[in-house]
């Protein structure tokens, strides 16, 4: 029997071209490209973009955060944002991964209607801004009039497995609705991909299946940390091809 995968997505966030091959090599279906994922992930460099779309054939959607932390963006840091929007689109990403908050929590439609024109025909995800908003239903409607495409959300909880009524809310939302996909993220792994099968009606699923990578240097200069200084200097993360490639069998036998 052929095996429609249509309705099921697997993105995969990735922060370099070698994660973007094994994501590939693994079977995902998208990728989400960021910069220093280990911060949740800010917009990356052009440059990266470009070998990622040399090397791999992927459709990729391009996360823009102008920084870390919340999402109660400046004039300036705005104005980057939407710029961003115009550079990736011109450049030929599938899509953004966005997202701008008031003050008081809820979604800043004046500013979200200025990068969903700038963003024209690219798919465009609202990311977990979503996440920290003070109303989420209010959200996901003020989402679906904008024409968003996708929702990246853990239900507003630390991972997905936490939020999973808020999930399981929103997804009814969307079936009733017509409305944005709900993309499961946070905390996925193939075993919680098979758990949300039997117990939601979720079908798009996002990770970083990821793995830390010891460094090829030689001499270590140990006591001087460039960043966190959690995190050692010489171990890398990277996306783990096997892992990608395990969550999408789950996802091909449910298609069955």
């Amino acid at each position: 029997m052929d095996i429609d995968m249509s309705k099921y997505i697997l993105e995969c966030c990735v922060d370099s071209v070698e994660s973007a091959l094994a994501a590939q090599e693994g079977g995902a279906d998208r990728l989400e490209l960021c910069s220093a994922l280990i911060i949740g992930g800010i917009s990356p460099g052009i440059a990266l973009f470009e070998q990622v779309k040399k090397y791999c054939e992927l459709p990729i959607r391009v996360l823009l955060r102008p920084r870390f932390g919340d999402f109660l963006y400046t004039e300036h840091e705005f104005e980057i944002l939407k710029k961003e929007v115009v550079l990736f689109r011109e450049a030929g990403a599938e899509g953004v991964v966005i997202g701008c908050l008031t003050k008081d929590g809820g979604l800043h439609m004046e500013r979200m209607k200025e990068l969903m024109d700038a963003a024209g025909s690219m798919k465009v995800t609202l990311h977990r801004a979503f996440d920290v908003c003070a109303e989420p239903l209010e959200t996901y409607r003020q989402a679906k009039a904008l024409g968003i495409d996708t929702i990246l959300t853990s239900g507003q909880k630390a991972d997905c497995l936490t939020g999973m009524s808020l999930l399981n809310e929103l997804c009814e939302m969307q079936h009733k609705t017509e409305g944005p996909l709900i993309m499961a993220g946070a905390g996925v792994s193939p075993d919680v991909i098979r758990y949300f099968l039997e117990k939601t009606r979720i079908t798009n699923y996002h990770l970083s299946a990821k793995k830390i990578v010891e460094s090829g240097m030689c001499y270590r200069k140990e006591g001087v940390p460039m960043g966190i200084a959690a995190m050692g200097e010489y171990g890398i993360f990277r996306t783990d091809s096997e892992i990608v490639a395990e969550a999408k069998r789950v996802l091909t036998k449910a298609a069955e």
